[in-house]
């Protein structure tokens, strides 16, 4: 597939399917993206939907991992602008079941709208798309081979897991803020420091978040080392029946993830006061991941996602207040203290490097 032009109404109908169906797969990032000027706004929304179309390929139990392997390697080739969309999406939507939500369907059914929109990119963002959504779904190659309730083997597995489907969206975002942002741009090697970590952080949090769920589907994502220092064999894990051993295994967790939001607000203190969109995205995200790890420390025993849900006022304030100091860094760290307050916390911070993809 190669677009060499792209009509002006051929952009008008893709923009407006983006703007359709960004709520129904994200209702954070429908709050986020849209505070990211135009054009980066469509360009980061178009790329949040290339990488939920991987996600959908990965989470589809009815794939086989040869399947999953096949397909995120078509899926690839297309967001470079090789191979046939019309196949793509006809074998992929065949092989969805139930389990796919109806939105996360019709996004892989219009598959070609959204990369009308990436065929209209600069050849930069065009790029740092491309590296991201490959990468990723390489990654998620090897953990769909080992994917089970039985876990990960360890904490530094769980970090390259996290890694492939989230710190290479950081590295992303660096790209594309700094594409956009001339002033940003400026404060490259600082952004790029912490990048990963932006991503990992607001990962982790889901992971922590999702527990249950992914258990019901038959996966894991526990580090099974660190969980046995406590006693406990992620393969075993209830819902219903949990012990405090449980609660300080996910505390430990919580701290890890934690620490990489600290890292996320260096990234975000090292974008360009004058962008304010830009911070106003990174720091709404990393405020209501913090808020939600305070619920799962405050919800010891939680057996769903929505146990720990942070509620709409809660959402609002975090909007509200740190759009108040955007362009400061010392009120963004103080609300970062502020909403971090009661989380616990690791005695050295991890490693904060890229892992070689």
């Amino acid at each position: 597939m190669t677009i060499e032009h792209t009509t002006t109404d051929a952009l008008l109908i893709a923009s407006a399917f983006q703007a359709h169906i960004l709520p129904g797969v994200s209702r954070t990032f429908a709050l986020t993206i849209p505070q990211l000027p135009q054009p980066l706004g469509g360009v980061v929304s178009n790329a949040y939907l290339l990488c939920r179309i991987a996600d959908t390929i990965e989470d589809e139990p009815a794939l086989s991992s040869d399947d999953k392997v096949r397909l995120t390697e078509a899926f690839a080739d297309l967001v470079g602008g090789r191979g046939s969309v019309p196949a793509f999406v006809e074998e992929l939507t065949a092989k969805l079941s139930s389990a796919t939500l109806p939105t996360e369907v019709e996004l892989v059914r219009n598959t070609q709208l959204v990369l009308t929109m990436t065929s209209s990119f600069e050849p930069a963002a065009r790029a740092a798309i491309e590296r991201c959504v490959r990468i990723m779904c390489r990654g998620m190659h090897r953990y769909s081979m080992q994917a089970g309730p039985q876990g990960l083997r360890d904490l530094d597995d769980l970090g390259r897991y996290c890694y492939y489907v989230a710190g290479v969206v950081g590295e992303m975002l660096r790209d594309l803020f700094c594409a956009y942002a001339p002033d940003t741009a400026r404060r490259r090697d600082d952004l790029a420091r912490y990048a990963v970590a932006f991503g990992q952080g607001l990962q982790m949090t889901n992971i922590l978040k999702d527990i249950w769920e992914d258990r019901a589907r038959g996966v894991s994502w526990m580090p099974a080392r660190e969980f046995a220092q406590h006693g406990i064999d992620p393969g075993r894990l209830d819902p219903t029946r949990q012990d405090p051993a449980v609660t300080r295994a996910l505390h430990e967790l919580v701290a890890v993830t934690h620490a990489q939001l600290g890292y996320a607000l260096e990234f975000t203190l090292a974008i360009s006061a004058n962008d304010t969109g830009i911070r106003k995205f990174c720091a709404w995200n990393i405020g209501m991941a913090l808020l939600t790890l305070r619920k799962i420390v405050a919800t010891p025993g939680y057996r769903t996602a929505n146990d720990v849900k942070i509620s709409r006022k809660s959402v609002m304030w975090t909007m509200a207040l740190t759009s108040i100091g955007i362009r400061s860094n010392t009120w963004l760290r103080f609300l970062f203290k502020r909403a971090a307050s009661g989380l616990p916390r690791v005695a050295t911070l991890p490693a904060q490097a890229p892992l070689e993809a």
